[in-house]
């Protein structure tokens, strides 16, 4: 038994990056997508991630790039780990000298199966709500009971976390880690991408209850 790990998603600040290393996150989650309202260009990025230390991975999201617009991130920013979120492949996926994880948009449990032998090169399958004409990030959850308990790789499960839900989906899904970005953002119009420290600090804290509650480290 292990640890649930977490990642928190869609940084756009630098100080939101240090809320997210103090309160203890494992990663952080960077949208190279310019249709989202989390999205950051090079230059953000890179002085997002100078806030970084070492031991927490830096995560580069997209949506079906070009090879050109992954590489152009990877030259200048520190990534650790690609997400991809679109129609790529496997090979596509793998091009870049860079572990990745796939996002699965969950509406049955066979698209998880599949996505296990689409994918063998991902390290983890994320799982996401579906929502037509929507990549992620809808901030809904979905059906948690459809995520098979034998999948041969380890699940990273998203989709409408908050600190009120977190420890009930840890309980139910048993997931290796868990990714939140709009559960933990601050109150109120326009603030996607804006993170809220205490929210984060909230999320983190339930996950570390129920892994003691489970395990009792």
């Amino acid at each position: 038994m292990t640890r649930t790990r977490a990642k928190i998603c869609g940084i756009t600040r630098a100080a939101d990056a240090l809320a997210v290393v103090n309160a203890g996150a494992d990663a952080i989650g960077l949208v190279f997508y310019p249709p989202s309202p989390r999205a950051v260009d090079i230059t953000q990025a890179a002085a997002i991630v100078a806030m970084v230390p070492a031991f927490v991975t830096v995560t580069a999201l997209f949506v079906n790039p070009t090879s050109e617009q992954v590489q152009s991130v990877l030259d200048v920013v520190r990534i650790d780990l690609i997400q991809f979120h679109g129609d790529e492949d496997d090979g596509f996926c793998q091009q870049f000298n860079r572990p990745y994880i796939k996002a699965v948009r969950v509406r049955q449990a066979s698209d998880m199966v599949e996505a296990c032998v689409r994918f063998p090169g991902a390290l983890s399958l994320l799982l996401d709500s579906y929502k037509p004409g929507v990549p992620g990030g809808t901030g809904e959850t979905f059906d948690w009971s459809l995520v098979p308990d034998d999948l041969n790789k380890p699940i990273i499960l998203a989709g409408g976390l908050s600190p009120d839900n977190v420890a009930t989906a840890i309980r139910d899904v048993h997931p290796f880690a868990v990714d939140v970005s709009g559960g933990v953002e601050a109150n109120g119009p326009g603030n996607k991408g804006i993170k809220d420290a205490s929210k984060i600090q909230a999320f983190m804290n339930e996950v570390y209850r129920v892994n003691y509650e489970q395990h009792n480290f």
